[in-house]
């Protein structure tokens, strides 16, 4: 380079000033595009060095994510082993869960059932057992009965508020919602006689046996003893027009058909129908039997006597539900 130069300077010794001139931007040039291709050869070997750098990291790399990658497909293995094992545990113990799941539904129906029992019982505890026992001519209710309290039917219900009316606590509101019904609906019924003692009834008997004689009487009036009246659950009901007699016109009112229509609803129901085998027909004797019975021998066309007793007293427990 260093000779290139001084001939190139005993070359412009013989030239013009002019052509000096020209041949030193000439050579300025020629010396830019020398530095500058120099330099570009120098920055690409270091480009050159830096991409062999960056290759070599390249390789590097792809040798860590190959084996990072079967480390990860050696995990992904052992997790879905894991996982079906899991899986399996977990059917395990659902099956477990269900099994006692369903053991314990049966231990609830179980114990709903006890429940039940436990509940019946305490009902039947409280429940005085006569008040369903059939006592026409066929159970003896001794002089001793009495009901354990005895509620007052307010005069609004009674035909004659002279007479002292009562039946047991859990049926009066019974009794006056019926009533109250009846005269909602336009028709008017009152109570005529209700509660009677041991006495009361033999007092009763005594007075028919005189003015009917005994034969008649006992067509129509129960021995002491032998009469619903003593439960305290059952009423001689009665409506204007018959003047205050107790007989088979009262068949033929607007009362008896709604009573033979509805009492059943609030759990009375005839004791005596027509052709009974104890007493003539008493169209005016309700007895309370309760909701469940007394709509059981509704539907059924069936009456309280008709039944046998066994029966009857499965609906004891809910006699006042």
């Amino acid at each position: 380079m260093k000779t290139a130069l001084k001939h190139l300077a005993a070359e412009t010794r013989k030239m013009s000033t002019a052509s000096k001139a020209a041949v030193a931007v000439f050579a300025v040039i020629i010396i830019a595009l020398i530095a500058t291709a120099w330099y570009a050869y120098s920055d690409l070997n270091k480009l050159s060095t830096k991409i062999d750098d960056l290759s070599a990291n390249l390789i590097s790399l792809q040798n860590k994510l190959s084996s990072t990658t079967l480390m990860l497909q050696g995990d992904i293995t052992n997790s879905r082993s894991s996982l079906s094992t899991l899986s399996a545990t977990l059917n395990q113990e659902q099956e477990s869960v269900g099994s006692i799941a369903s053991q314990l539904g049966n231990y609830q129906t179980q114990m709903s059932t006890v429940s039940s029992t436990v509940s019946t019982l305490q009902k039947l505890q409280s429940i005085d057992p006569q008040l369903l026992e059939k006592y026409s001519k066929v159970y003896f209710l001794n002089e001793n009965y009495m009901p354990a309290s005895l509620a007052e039917i307010p005069d609004t219900y009674k035909y004659d508020n002279s007479k002292l009316l009562q039946v047991i606590p859990q049926v009066l509101p019974r009794l006056e919602a019926m009533l109250a019904a009846a005269s909602s609906s336009g028709v008017t019924i009152y109570v005529d006689s209700a509660y009677r003692s041991f006495d009361s009834q033999s007092n009763l008997k005594s007075q028919y046996d005189v003015v009917f004689g005994a034969g008649t009487a006992n067509t129509f009036s129960a021995e002491q003893g032998y009469s619903e009246h003593q439960l305290g659950t059952a009423v001689d009901l009665i409506t204007p027009g018959l003047q205050g007699q107790l007989d088979d016109r009262f068949a033929s009112t607007a009362a008896y058909s709604w009573l033979a229509a509805n009492a059943y609803r609030y759990g009375f129901t005839l004791s005596y129908p027509a052709n009974n085998p104890y007493y003539v027909y008493e169209p005016w004797h309700w007895r309370f039997v309760g909701v469940a019975l007394a709509t059981y021998l509704h539907n059924n066309n069936e009456y309280f006597y008709d039944l046998d007793q066994r029966t009857i007293d499965t609906y004891l427990a809910n006699l006042f539900d």
